[in-house]
């Protein structure tokens, strides 16, 4: 954990140092709220190892011309998408009228100035860590290209292209399902695309259960 430690610092230290926006330097300089360190720390770094394209309360306009600031966004080559943090609480479970329809104000805007969002609540992140963290590999395979590298064959490609789907690591049943091949041919498939460092292991040793993709 000393490791997710710094490399936190080091991230929040480099998005004050780079913001010249005097209004979001002030809310990173006052430090990010407990849910959002604990999806980094339990979710995000686990899953992905590092902080790149990922920045905390990025600043939105609504509407009104207001200022809005999102928990995270990811922006790699100039997409976006939005993850935020739900608490459950009083104030969650007391949420009056005008704060709920503010709030599904802000995710309709959101989406109609083309973000993608991702709500995740703070009780899924305690709770239930692996399906989130299938849920962040699923999240970020949005946004890689739907093209796989050109020079693989047509099987390993469509195999690329499937596991891109799943919101879990792949198994070679799946691929014999979808591809209506052996189980020992779409192994052989399977094995071709970690040697080529596409996929890796995700479980079993000495017969392996399933694959992910390298990100």
């Amino acid at each position: 954990m000393l490791q997710f430690e710094e490399k936190l610092e080091e991230w929040l230290q480099s998005n004050i140092a780079e913001e010249k926006n005097p209004r979001r330097r002030k809310i990173l300089e006052k430090g990010l709220g407990h849910g959002t360190i604990e999806f980094l720390r339990k979710i995000w770094f686990p899953t992905i190892g590092n902080f790149d394209h990922l920045y905390p309360e990025w600043e939105v306009r609504d509407y009104n011309n207001r200022y809005r600031y999102l928990d995270l966004a990811y922006k790699p080559n100039g997409v976006k998408g939005c993850i935020e943090i739900q608490g459950y609480g009083p104030h969650a479970r007391d949420l009056d009228v005008r704060r709920f329809k503010d709030l599904c104000w802000r995710h309709s805007l959101l989406a109609l100035d083309g973000w993608t969002i991702l709500p995740i609540a703070y009780l899924s992140i305690k709770e239930e860590p692996t399906q989130c963290q299938q849920l962040i590999l699923a999240f970020i395979g949005k946004f890689i290209s739907s093209h796989p590298p050109s020079h693989l064959p047509w099987l390993e490609a469509e195999v690329v292209r499937l596991a891109r789907r799943l919101l879990r690591p792949i198994t070679p049943l799946d691929v014999a399902t979808h591809l209506r091949i052996s189980s020992r041919h779409s192994r052989r498939i399977l094995h071709n695309l970690v040697d080529s460092q596409i996929l890796l292991i995700a479980s079993g040793k000495e017969r392996v259960r399933s694959y992910k993709l390298r990100l």
